[in-house]
């Protein structure tokens, strides 16, 4: 299978498309992404709004409707969750063969 010109997601792109499963704006995003990633990846929001950017036009997700006038909701597209799960199915064959080779070593 011809492997998706997006792949792999950077970290941050990952964390963004996994935060928007449900709505959210630009300072909750990067809240769960902080939530999700334990700490371990903290982003400014201008490289937050600059990815969000791009991911607009990959139509990887999408604004919607917001109550709140003054902030900006995205949601991931059905494309977005498509890539997310490519992506996600690269990392699990990598650690699958990872293990399978340690465990040969006798180091799992």
């Amino acid at each position: 299978m011809k492997r998706d010109k997006h792949i792999p997601l950077t970290e941050t792109v990952y964390y963004i498309l996994l935060s928007l499963l449900e709505p959210a704006h630009g300072y909750l995003i990067l809240q769960k992404i902080e939530e999700l990633s334990d700490g371990q990846v903290r982003m400014a929001a201008g490289t937050l709004y600059g990815a969000i950017e791009n991911l607009l036009k990959l139509k990887f997700i999408q604004p919607v409707e917001s109550k709140d006038g003054r902030r900006k909701i995205y949601l991931i597209t059905d494309m977005g969750k498509e890539i997310l799960l490519l992506d996600t199915e690269r990392m699990k064959h990598m650690i699958r063969i990872t293990e399978d080779a340690f465990k040969n070593e006798g180091r799992i």
